[in-house]
């Protein structure tokens, strides 16, 4: 009886291991803003930024004098009877990362794991031509522990932009990983706080 239960205790004491797994596991490329000098700043101005994926999807528009013109990805009959006309469409498919954001040091922006390429679009408030990024990495699998499951970690390639509110950006760490670490710096036209 004694050797059963110090079978059973070894057995329970096997079982029950601390899980390894990093609490902080979301993969983002870290994007920093500084001045033309390098001096890192605060980005006063409110911007939103878009990637745009590969395609296009059918949109509906709807459009009544007087009314704000209004953009569903389905069709909406209420909208025609109260009077819209609706005009179908296709525009690119693309995903909201930062809505409306201001005063910011930094951005997180997750990565596309299946694309070469990923395109970010700045879309400023005070600026009528947005800025386009352009990242080329390659992804691959990394696991820690089995039990941890599988993320996606990113190495940079190049970067390209344009330079309505950018002046240019560089890659300073090309690894992107769990850590948080500054990946790219974005320098600014002068248009920080």
């Amino acid at each position: 009886m004694k050797r059963l239960l110090i079978i059973l205790s070894l057995v329970a004491l096997v079982a029950c291991s601390a899980n390894n797994c990093p609490l902080e596991n979301t993969v983002t490329c870290n994007y920093y803003f500084y001045d033309r000098e390098g001096v890192a700043v605060k980005y006063g101005e409110t911007f939103s930024v878009t990637t745009l994926l590969p395609g296009y999807k059918t949109v509906y528009i709807y459009r009544k004098l007087g009314y704000t013109t209004i953009t569903t990805d389905r069709p909406d009959t209420t909208y025609i009877n109260a009077g819209y006309a609706e005009t179908v469409s296709t525009a690119r498919r693309d995903t909201l990362l930062v809505n409306k954001a201001k005063d910011r040091t930094m951005i997180q922006v997750p990565m596309s794991y299946f694309n070469k390429a990923d395109t970010l679009v700045f879309t400023y408030s005070s600026i009528s031509r947005p800025d386009t990024i352009i990242v080329e990495h390659d992804s691959y699998p990394h696991v820690e522990l089995p039990e941890c499951g599988t993320h996606f970690y990113h190495n940079l390639r190049s970067i390209r932009v344009t330079d309505a509110a950018i002046d240019h950006a560089e890659i300073v760490n090309p690894l992107v990983n769990n850590e948080k670490k500054e990946n790219v710096k974005i320098y600014l036209n002068g248009v920080a706080e």
